[in-house]
Parts: structure tokens; C-alpha cells; sequence
């Protein structure tokens, strides 16, 4: 378990741990909240002191008040003579030599701008306040809040649509339930979490949907008995490998199959026994008020997000996965003239599987009419788009997307194909589409030609130019981040067992292996960071996240064996409360200040703060002079903050903070 931030870390000079050195003075010293609101006693001794203490205030503030003032009057000298010298320099007719000079003057401009702005914005916050007990688990972006009958009457899809707005974030801190306990860590984790720790209400434990899934103890919830299929996920898993050729489950890799979306996941007992098989389980679920899939899954320490076959696409690439899986999810395959089979074919790569369990496929069900029809209308149009039904055993039907290009050179005419002006690759939460893309990607490939897992990792120079990466830069990429990632460790070592310190002569305390299970990377770029974590041998899988205001490298990221998800950064995550213990972000500050219709530096760190685990990490890593503006936010958000200096040429910054564990209400 980690520990909190040892604030006595923070000397000068450099380090020999991997260039790395911490500097400054922590502004959230403890000792300032110790005497926070005393006061002293009622006799004249204290009286003469607090008149003294009184007038050396007021000396002090219009101290404060006269440096603030000099520190705006040079800004706006500063900014006036700039904006003169470049319209002096963009006024001039001639001189090329000039050139160099109003670039650098332009760029020099909009800094002072954006830091100004930045600062304008920090100085005049406050200490942000916490939520309402309420807000425990919430979900921005869905109707979550009331549980009014206006709500309840609502059409199904509307209410598992995610429709964001700068409104529907909070400007608060969200507190853990008063009985949150820090999550046990991988791998007992996978096993066993503490019931306080989710939304589960009596009523749901006495309805027994639950407990026919897990066994409940006084303090815990067990999901060794988890049994979602008849004969437990460990034979259900058997019989999906005999179903598509393979010998067992373990075979899964050799057959191509490395990334798995399972919809309607259950509590994730399907993606944690894959994953001990190399294969990563991505769970969505639609958003649920309490006894969350996707929250319970995430608390096991397995991938999920929140997300619905509604009426957006998902936000994933084209050709994104090997198998999609979907037993007893709920979701009507025949309805909207097959449209949500037209999303799998999508996200399932050339050679994929689809996997459906329900009952409904069952000789007992298929005896009904209306049961007869759903199941004629679901083989006609699978055929149609070409898919293989492999095999059907009891309640389990298994297709295979056709991995040969003949079935879709027959049906280039047909109004089922897309046209050639569609946009395949620009998948975030675009309508939903009713055409099939078809075979033009240079990325259809097969699956049983992928390389296998874990060489898939790292895609040769043929396979990078298909994304627009040389082979030069994704190498040195890589390099980069393996040297980052152990500088990163090393940094954390001390400050988790800051209560332990180094003595002359003993080796580098090494970290907890299993400290950290769930990371986001919210600026994933090629997924370096990701390799980088599992090529130091880290029991971790990471949520790579493309944002929307960057490029779209998020292809790459899936093609080379990894999960994540393109997303835009003002708007809400798709998760719970307090489900990733580190959050990591490389230049993504940078990318967003110079997006248009940005949102504050305030906004994205109130939303780590919200998805972020008590006692969790953040690394962020920038130019020096958003590092210094993002050290105040995160002292706003009371979390231990320290800006650590790079052994780098380069302006840039290190900030590492601790979210602290708050026990208590706070109002």
C-alpha cells in the first residue's frame, strides 16, 4: 500500500537515481494547518499578542498588495512593448533576414498570453471545497443524479447516452464512502474487494442478482465462486477455444487473438481469467446507478468504461479487435435493421470472432415464433456482411468475420458497403453508421497473419508506415520511455517508504511490485509508456488515451496488442469515482493550451481528482512554465505537490503528486 507523500523529500541537487532531483519548498506544509483557526487564551498576555500579530498582518498583506501590483504593471509592459515590436516587424516590407525573429516574437507572444491567462486564472482561485456526500459515485455525462420518475419513464437508449456539457462537471472534490478502504492489490485484488468500496444496495443482495455471482462476507466481496455460465468461466472459456478450432484457451495468441471486447462483462470473471492467458479483456457496460459492472470490474483491478450500443459508434478505431464477446448483455441484435451488428463488424479485425450467449439461442427458446424470427434475422444478416457461423453448442454461437476479400468484392455495388468518401478512422462517438467499411484499410490484415503476441508489441517498419511512423521515431521512442519508466520507479521508491530512509550504503529500496494495477495515460501518443511498463516487468495494464485535440495515433496503439480509447479531455471520463491508482500525462498540457475552445487546467485536474484512486498517483510531465501553473491547481486540489527538475535539455518539468486519503466528511 502506498504511503502518503513524504514532504521532508523535496531537497536540492541532483540525485543519482536516473536524473532526477526534487526542488522547492511543498506549499502544503502540515505544520501551516496545525495552526489553522487557533486561537490564543483569553488573558492579556494573548490580547497584546494577537493586537501585535494584527498589525504586522496588515504590514504583510500591503506587502503582498504592492508586489502584486508591480508584478501586473511589468506583465503589461512587458506584453505592450512585445505586441509593438512585432507589429514593427510584421510592418516592415522588407527584409527576409526578419523572418526568424517574428516567428520567435509570435510564439514569444502567445506564452506571455497563455501564462498570463493561466496565472489570471490560478490567483484567483480558492481552496476547492468537497462535494456533498451524494456525489459519491458520480458520473458526469448521464443521468445519474435523480432518480426521479421523469428519468425512470425515459427511452432506454436516451438513458445510457452519453451527452457531456461544461455544465455537467462538477467544481467540487468527490470523497470516497466513509468506509472506503484502499483497494487490495493485484493480484488479491482480482479475488476480493472491499464491499464498502462499491455501490451496492441491501436491496440488490436480497434480490440474490448478485449473490448468485459472488459470495458476500461481512467485509468483503469474494468472486472465486463467480460463475456467470453454468459451468464456470474456466469451462465456458475451454469450450469458446474447441468452438473456433483451438485446443484450449491457451491457444488463444496463436490464433491471433490478443484484445477482447466483452460487452455486458458481469463483473469482469470472463477478462480476469484471459488475461492470466495473454489476452486483454476490454468491459463496457452501460452506465448503472449501483451494483456497476464496470465499477466492480475496475475495482478487481481489470479494464472497463462505461459505454452503450446506443446511437454512437464507440469511441475505438476501425478493425480494433480480435474477438467481441457477449454473453446474456442484453442487447437486441435484430432491432434497427441490425445496426449494432454493423458496429461489431467495425471494431472486429479481418479473422475475428463473435461470441453471443443467451438463452434465446436454445432449442427450448427457438420453439416460439417470436424467438424463431429474432434468430432467422440475425443468421440472414450475419451472412450478408459477411461473417461464418462457425458453431453452436447449447446457448453459445460463435461467427468468424471473413478474412478473404471475395465475399466483399461481390457486394461493392450494394447499398450495405460504405462509400469510398466515408470516414473509417474518426471514430469518436460519430452516429452510428449502417454500412459496412469494408476492405479498403491498408490495416486489414487478417488475424491469424498478426504477429503474435507479445512480438506484436513491436511493429516492424512495414507495419509503422501503414500508421505514418517511421521506424527511426518509433525507436527512439521506445528508448525514451524504457529510461523514463525506470526514473519514474526510482523516484517513486523513496517517497513510498519515506519512513524507512536510505541508510549510507544500502541499495535503492525497490517499490511494491503489485503498488500500482490500473494507470491511464491521458496522452498515450504511440503507447510508449505502455511497452515501457511491461517491458520493466510492472503487473499493470494501462488505458491509453488519445486525445481528440492531438493526432490520432490510436490505431497504432490497438494494432501493436494494447487497449485505450479516443476522448476529449473537457469533457468527463467514461468511468466511476476512484478507480486508477496513477494517471500519467506527457505533453498533454501543452496540447490542450493551444486548442481552440479549451477548457481551464482547473476542469482536467478536477477530473483526475475524480477518477483517481485516495492515495493515488499523478506524474505530469511539460514545459516549465505550465509545470509551475499546474503545481498551483494541485494545491488547490489539496494534493501533495512537487515539481521535480529534469537532467534534460530540454524546458521541461516534472510534476509528481499524491491525491491524499480524506477519511472524513468535510462541508
Amino acid at each position: 500500500m502506498s504511503r502518503p507523500l513524504y514532504r521532508g523529500f523535496s531537497g536540492g541537487g541532483r540525485s543519482s537515481n536516473g536524473g532526477f532531483s526534487a526542488g522547492g519548498i511543498d506549499p502544503c506544509d502540515p505544520v501551516d494547518d496545525i495552526y489553522k483557526g487557533k486561537e490564543f487564551p483569553e488573558n492579556g498576555f494573548g490580547n497584546e499578542l494577537s493586537n501585535l500579530a494584527g498589525m504586522r498582518k496588515l504590514r504583510k498583506d500591503f506587502a503582498i498588495f504592492l508586489l502584486k501590483l508591480g508584478l501586473a504593471v511589468i506583465t503589461i509592459i512587458a506584453l505592450v512593448s512585445s505586441l509593438s515590436w512585432a507589429i514593427s516587424i510584421s510592418s516592415s516590407s522588407k527584409g527576409t533576414a526578419y523572418h526568424g525573429y517574428r516567428r520567435l516574437q509570435e510564439q514569444l507572444i502567445a506564452d506571455l498570453l497563455n501564462f498570463g491567462e493561466l496565472s489570471l486564472g490560478i490567483s484567483t482561485l480558492k481552496e476547492v471545497e468537497f462535494c456533498a456526500p451524494e456525489f459519491e459515485s458520480y458520473v458526469p455525462c448521464y443521468y445519474n443524479i435523480s432518480e426521479s420518475a421523469d428519468l425512470m419513464d425515459m427511452d432506454m437508449n436516451l438513458q445510457h447516452e452519453r451527452l457531456c456539457s461544461r455544465d455537467s462537471a462538477v467544481g467540487c472534490l468527490i470523497l470516497p464512502p466513509r468506509n472506503y478502504r484502499i483497494p487490495l492489490r493485484w493480484p488479491s485484488g482480482k479475488d476480493f474487494i472491499w464491499k464498502e468500496n462499491v455501490k451496492i444496495t441491501g436491496q440488490e443482495f436480497s434480490s440474490g442478482s448478485l449473490t448468485k455471482r459472488m459470495m458476500v462476507e461481512e467485509e468483503q466481496i469474494s468472486f472465486r465462486s463467480d460463475s456467470l455460465m453454468v459451468d464456470g468461466v474456466e469451462d465456458y472459456s475451454h469450450q469458446i477455444a474447441e468452438m473456433i478450432g483451438l485446443r484450449n484457451e491457451s491457444n488463444f495468441n496463436e490464433a491471433g487473438v490478443r484484445t477482447v471486447l466483452d460487452i455486458g462483462c458481469g463483473f469482469g470473471s470472463f477478462g480476469a481469467y484471459l488475461f492470466s492467458r495473454q489476452v486483454l479483456t476490454m468491459c463496457i457496460a452501460n452506465y448503472e446507478g449501483s451494483g456497476s459492472q464496470v465499477q466492480l470490474t475496475l475495482e478487481r483491478g481489470m479494464p472497463a468504461m462505461i459505454s452503450s450500443f446506443a446511437r454512437t459508434q464507440l469511441p475505438y478505431p476501425y478493425l480494433s479487435f480480435d474477438m467481441i464477446h457477449c454473453a446474456r448483455c442484453e442487447i437486441q441484435w435484430d432491432k434497427n435493421d441490425g445496426i449494432f451488428l454493423v458496429e461489431v463488424d467495425r471494431l472486429l479485425r479481418p479473422g475475428g470472432y463473435f461470441v453471443w450467449t443467451s438463452p434465446l439461442n436454445t432449442h427450448r427458446m427457438l420453439r416460439e415464433k417470436d424467438n424463431q424470427k429474432k434468430w432467422s434475422f440475425i443468421k440472414d444478416f450475419t451472412e450478408s456482411i459477411c461473417w461464418e457461423l462457425l458453431s453452436q453448442q447449447e446457448e453459445t454461437v460463435v461467427w468468424k468475420k471473413a478474412s478473404g476479400r471475395k465475399c466483399y468484392n461481390l457486394k461493392k455495388k450494394s447499398s450495405q458497403v460504405c462509400s469510398r468518401n466515408h470516414d473509417m478512422e474518426s471514430p469518436y462517438y460519430q452516429p452510428l453508421n449502417p454500412c459496412i467499411a469494408g476492405t479498403r484499410s491498408q490495416r486489414w490484415v487478417p488475424i491469424e497473419y498478426h504477429t503474435p503476441w507479445p512480438l506484436q508489441a513491436r511493429p516492424n517498419s512495414t507495419e509503422l508506415s501503414v500508421h505514418g511512423v517511421r521506424l527511426e521515431d518509433f525507436t527512439e521512442d521506445s528508448s525514451n520511455w524504457n529510461s523514463v519508466v525506470g526514473n519514474y520507479w526510482s523516484l517513486l521508491s523513496p517517497l513510498i517508504f519515506s519512513d524507512h530512509p536510505k541508510r549510507p550504503g544500502d541499495e535503492e529500496p525497490q517499490p511494491p511490485f503489485n503498488m500500482l494495477r490500473n494507470v491511464l495515460d491521458m496522452n498515450a501518443k504511440f503507447g510508449g509508456f505502455n511497452a515501457a511498463l511491461l517491458d520493466a516487468g510492472k503487473s499493470v495494464w494501462v488505458m491509453n488515451v488519445v486525445p481528440t485535440s492531438g493526432p490520432n495515433y490510436l490505431p497504432l496503439i490497438f494494432d501493436r496488442g494494447f487497449i485505450g480509447l479516443q476522448h476529449d479531455w473537457c469533457e468527463a471520463f467514461p468511468t466511476y469515482p476512484r478507480t486508477y491508482d496513477m494517471v500519467h500525462a506527457e505533453g498533454l498540457l501543452s496540447l490542450e493550451s493551444h486548442r481552440k475552445g479549451k477548457c481551464s487546467l482547473l476542469d482536467i485536474f478536477l477530473e483526475v481528482d475524480r477518477i483517481l484512486r485516495p492515495e493515488g498517483w499523478v506524474i505530469v510531465r511539460d514545459t516549465a512554465s505550465l509545470i509551475e501553473s499546474a503545481r498551483l491547481v494541485a494545491t488547490k486540489l489539496k494534493w501533495d505537490a512537487r515539481i521535480v527538475e529534469l537532467d534534460t535539455s530540454t524546458d521541461e518539468k516534472l510534476l509528481v503528486c499524491q491525491k491524499p486519503f480524506f477519511k472524513k466528511q468535510q462541508q
